[in-house]
């Protein structure tokens, strides 16, 4: 039986139990939920009160959002910015107090075509080629680089 089908037993046997009790005037019994009552022929009436649902609400874990960076190719001669992003950046030299990505030393980086110079409050790329780097972040996966300065 499931539990719907038993509770709707119990429920019918204590109203026929206490509607024969109530004839002769017994005393009532209340019956909490979790407890058992077992009910002689004779004895005080039973109710059975129904448990209240309990609802237990977990937060949804924190998620993280990856934003992919744009699959563009910067060139440029010399580049000014408050951050640099990119997936890989080729450079000769780059001056930034804070670099994160592997850093990996190379003899020079030949840059050819280039288109300029760029000064933005920030720049994002999938990959960077520039003469030199001047930004408060340089953020890349890989970094190739003659000359790192870190002021």
């Amino acid at each position: 039986m499931t539990a719907r089908k038993i509770s709707l037993a119990v429920m019918t046997f204590t109203l026929a139990l206490a509607g024969a009790s109530a004839a002769r005037g017994a005393d009532s019994v209340v019956v909490q939920p979790g407890s058992s009552v077992v009910v002689q022929p004779g004895q005080p009436s039973v109710t059975v009160q129904p448990s209240q649902p309990s609802v237990t609400v977990q937060p949804a874990p924190p998620s993280t959002v990856v934003v992919p960076l744009p699959q563009t190719t910067v060139q440029a001669s010399d580049i000014e910015a408050t951050e640099v992003r990119a997936q890989t950046i080729y450079a000769n030299k780059i001056k930034a107090p804070m670099v994160q990505g592997t850093v990996h030393q190379s003899d020079s980086v030949k840059i050819k075509d280039t288109k300029g110079d760029i000064k933005a409050p920030s720049l994002s790329a999938g990959v960077i080629y520039a003469d030199t780097i001047k930004a408060r972040t340089v953020v890349a996966e890989h970094i190739y680089v003659k000359d790192l300065e870190k002021d």
